[in-house]
Order: C-alpha cells, then structure tokens, then sequence
C-alpha cells in the first residue's frame, strides 16, 4: 500500500540527523520505558542514539496513496495484470500453508495472498528504511501523532528484546511496518503467530507464520467465516438525497440500503449491517456496498480503495485456481 509513496520519497533528499538523547521529549520517553518496562537504560539509550530521524520519511507520510490517487490510478497499481498474474504464481507456489491457514481461520487463501500482494508485492518489497530511523522520526518530529508512534517505538524495543532480532538492522516502511505483511510493532507483538510451530515467528522468511498472522489478524478483527465482503451496486436515482457514501462505518441495514434506490446482491438477511461506497472513475461515479468482512478488512488499513483493491485482487487471484471452495471476497450484480 505504500509503495508510490515510496518510489517518491527514494527521490527526495534523505536530510538525516541523529537522534538528540538530550532533547526533553526524547529524555522522558527513555524515563517511561525503563520504568515502565524494566529495560535496561543504557541499551535503550545506545539504540537510540544509533537512530536518525529523516525529513524524507515525514514528506513520504504525507502523501500517503490512498489521499492522493483516484480509484483508477490506485486500481492499476494494485490490480494490474501483473499483480494477478504474480498472484497466482504466488498461490500455487504457496497453496498447502495458505489453505492450511485458511482452513484455520475462515479466512479466504485468496484474500491471504491479495493482503501480501498488495502490501509487498508478495513479499518482494518489504520496505529499505531501517525501522528504528522511521519511528524515531515519526515519534518525536511528526506532530499531530506522536503519542502514537512513540507507543509503537516502545513496543518495537520490546519486540526486538523478544524476537531476538537486531533493532539497529530490521528493515521496514517509512512508517516503521515490517515483514510481508507490514505490520506494525504493537500488531507484530498482538497479532502474529508460529504457523509452523517451530518456536519463533519471523514475518519476513516464515511464509507459514505470515499466513497464519494475516488471518489471525482479520480473525481478531472479527472476521465472519463464508460471507461475502463487498458487491457491486448501482443507484436507481442518482440523485438520491442524504447517502452518505464511503465513510468507514456499517451505517446501514440492507434493507435501508435498498429504500433508499441501492441495488445490488446478496445473499446475507435483510438487517445485515453495510455501507455504501462511492468512488470516482473518471467523470462518473462507481458504487459498491461493503459487509461486515468489507469493514474487517478495513482495520487492516483504514481505506475503502484498499479493501477495494485487496478483494478484487482475491478474487482475480481465486478465478485462476483449481478447487478454491472459499468464498470470493467480491461479487457483481445489481438487484436481488
């Protein structure tokens, strides 16, 4: 999902600076986590001393895909041909430990993959920022959400005490995700799990305990097994009155949906909670109502056009596999 932003930001110049361990903000977080935490306050302080922050790190985070591109241009990055045809490269190289988590979870193997594929590219681009430098810089000069990154480095220095792994070294987004999933510190600690039961979790090499963690995200999130996420829809008026589309809300009964003038499909009871989703293509607009599952897969990353992407994505990625028995995350049809 960050992937534009990116290839932008690996233009602009780096403007790095080391972390200053006497700055008030910086000084009372070392206080906090020793405290709070009981590490050791010389490593903390040597791990952040080893820290730069970066102004192309802050230019990269405003300018997020998601606020910047239209549906389409956002479609042909994340829904290329290319993306398909990796895709189901990706599944039936991959097929046992996807369905083996599916099979776990409920979670479709397809909607799996199409999360890997839209993040990483399956796992090939998993971010060139060292994820110390991403949210040192975010959590002390990115103001508005500090608090936040600032409880993701605390929970990164905890993560790397637990893993094992070298804090100075892991690689990440610029907004300090990791893995093939990226998921962030407070998730990684949260959500990921051994898939293979070999003792550790490793969201980088471990494809079982990649799998296994994608789902049990969406699980945790509250996933329902065999539902639908989301169908095309279409207004019987176009200039239907008080619709408010595209919020991150299941504000609507079915049934209200359709009083309204929205057709679409489903198969769902009437009283089912859903959305309407509007997005420009072009000079006209283009609709769908999103489910339950549409809305879990938006705690993953808080974006229509990025649950759009991930279930179309699913879905061209499941036409082309023998046998899938999930059901698809998106469906066509207007009218029920």
């Amino acid at each position: 999902m960050c992937l534009p932003v990116a290839a932008l930001a690996a233009l602009l110049p780096l403007h790095a600076s080391a972390l200053d361990l006497e700055r008030p903000e910086v000084r009372s977080f070392v206080e906090d986590v020793v405290l709070r935490d009981h590490l050791e306050r010389a490593w903390v302080e040597r791990i952040l001393g080893a820290a730069a922050t970066k102004t192309s790190i802050i230019a990269a985070m405003n300018r997020p895909a998601e606020r910047v591109l239209q549906w389409p241009a956002y479609r042909r990055i994340f829904v290329s041909e290319q993306r398909i045809k990796d895709g189901r490269v990706f599944y039936a190289e991959h097929r046992a430990a996807l369905e083996t988590a599916a099979a776990g979870s409920g979670v479709p193997a397809e909607l799996i993959a199409a999360i890997i594929g839209v993040e990483t590219s399956y796992g090939h681009i998993t971010g060139s920022y060292r994820v110390l430098d991403a949210l040192a810089t975010l959590a002390f000069d990115y103001p508005g959400r500090t608090a936040y990154f600032r409880g993701e480095l605390e929970q990164f220095l905890l993560l790397s005490r637990e893993a094992g792994f070298d804090p100075l070294t892991a690689l990440g987004s610029y907004a300090g995700a990791m893995g093939a999933p990226q998921f962030m510190p407070r998730s990684y600690r949260t959500f990921a799990r051994d898939g293979d039961g070999d003792g550790r979790i490793d969201l980088w090499n471990d494809w079982p305990d990649i799998f296994a963690s994608v789902a049990h995200y969406f699980v945790a999130s509250g996933w329902h097994a065999g539902e639908p996420a989301v169908v095309a829809a279409a207004l019987a008026d176009p200039d239907v009155p008080d619709l408010p589309a595209s919020r991150l809300e299941l504000g609507y009964s079915q049934d209200a949906l359709e009083r309204r003038g929205v057709l679409f499909a489903s198969t769902l009871p009437d009283d089912s909670r859903a959305m309407l989703i509007a997005l420009w293509d072009g000079d006209e607009p283009r609709y769908w109502v999103g489910f339950h599952n549409f809305w879990v897969i938006t705690r993953y990353n808080h974006s229509t056009m990025y649950a759009l992407a991930a279930s179309e994505l699913a879905a061209a990625i499941a036409a082309s596999q023998p046998d899938t028995v999930a059901a698809p995350a998106t469906a066509d049809g207007c009218g029920r």
